[in-house]
């Protein structure tokens, strides 16, 4: 293999949407470019662009039809393969595209949504399904190219868990496919102080009264906003929600929030550039998804030392990582209501327990930096592009 170990590298890195507010994929490329552009010469092609880093240069892709979304898809995966065919030494892709030496997954597989536990007659009409469904069609198509084996190929799973899904869905990945879990820029030196916390809140224009959840989520379906509405009805009048992320489903569950009585204790504040404020706003983060290959916001909610209750390994890849009690409240299934609830109890209570939990919490996010990740990424840079180099074994 040729030596390319210092090397200053030309990457090229695909995202659609490279904006903090896009969600926890977007943040993870984002905090690797930050981390890297000192030591590589990054180039970012994307359709919606909201940053700016020295060092690295921006290529807006033109966007002719945003819906439907398959047609959009397959649009950036082609103007992407024809602006970075030559001229890059790696093009890592955070897309479904088929091309691209590094390719990083952050969801489950289009192929696992459809066909897991099926088999015989419900299996055939889920390919029926795909065959009359030119988006199912096109989306497979482009994962089965995009986890295809190659030479110069390396596939990024975001956690243990997706890579196994990864494996099951497409066996011939396992041998390709490495963990390169999220990271955290920074981790505070200790929790928020009171003052602190009033202060965040302030900012933010959030009362100042009370005890805080946090919920932080685009999807508020998927991440659990149902579950913990009812559990919030549960607990001492004192504790109000706060809801951080894209206000698309909002009306539905502020509907709901009025018929269960807590429509006053609940906080719609609809996505936020920088999360850190929140994080120290609240007394405790709640994240009871039904679907997370990691959840970036569990790890940037434990850097601030904030009590997390949070979903189990067969709901969030994190989970697989924590000691539930020690480091989070970890919940087995994350649509019981009652230990969700019981679980937000004892995160809000200032216990010895629950201080103890908080600097387990810091811990944990130290032993998970964003500069140690970077390192991880780098290498699977320098290796791609070592097999990619001509003459190279």
């Amino acid at each position: 293999m040729t030596d390319s170990s210092s090397r200053r590298l030309r990457i090229a890195v695909l995202n659609r949407v490279f904006a903090p507010t896009g969600g926890g994929a977007e943040r993870y490329s984002i905090a690797l470019v930050e981390q890297l552009a000192a030591r590589h010469d990054i180039h970012v092609f994307a359709q919606q662009i909201d940053h700016a880093w020295p060092g690295v240069h921006y290529h807006r892709v033109s966007q002719p039809c945003a819906k439907p979304r398959w047609v959009n898809q397959l649009w950036y995966a082609w103007a992407t393969w024809r602006a970075t065919r030559q001229g890059f030494d790696v093009v890592h892709s955070h897309e479904n595209t088929w091309h691209g030496q590094v390719q990083t997954v952050h969801v489950l597989p289009v192929k696992y949504n459809l066909f897991r536990g099926r088999s015989g007659a419900a299996r055939l009409a889920r390919w029926l399904k795909v065959v009359l469904s030119p988006r199912l069609g096109s989306y497979l198509w482009l994962e089965r190219l995009r986890l295809a084996p190659r030479p110069d190929r390396c596939i990024v799973a975001a956690s243990d868990t997706l890579r196994e899904v990864l494996a099951e869905s497409y066996p011939a990945s396992r041998n390709a496919t490495v963990v390169i879990s999220p990271g955290v820029a920074e981790v505070a030196a200790a929790p928020a102080t009171l003052a602190q916390q009033c202060a965040a809140r302030e900012q933010l224009g959030w009362p100042t009264e009370g005890r805080c959840v946090l919920f932080v989520g685009n999807d508020y379906r998927k991440k659990g906003l149902d579950a913990l509405l009812q559990a919030l009805a549960g607990l001492p009048p004192d504790v109000w929600l706060a809801v951080v992320g894209h206000p698309g489903q909002q009306g539905a569950f502020q509907a709901q929030a009025e018929a269960l009585g807590v429509a006053g204790r609940v906080h719609f504040a609809g996505p936020l550039q920088e999360v850190t404020p929140a994080y120290v706003a609240a007394d405790a983060l709640a994240h009871p998804t039904l679907e997370d290959t990691f959840a970036m916001v569990v790890l940037e909610a434990m850097a601030q030392g904030l009590p997390v209750v949070v979903s189990g390994p067969a709901f969030c890849g994190i989970a697989g990582l924590l000691s539930p009690g020690r480091d989070a409240w970890v919940l087995p299934e994350p649509r019981d209501v009652a230990a969700l609830r019981q679980a937000l109890a004892e995160a809000l209570s200032g216990t010895a327990a629950t201080q103890a939990v908080r600097a387990a919490a810091l811990a944990f996010a130290r032993a998970h930096a964003w500069p140690q990740q970077a390192r991880l990424q780098e290498a699977v840079y320098r290796d791609v592009a070592g097999r990619s180099a001509p003459g190279s074994d």
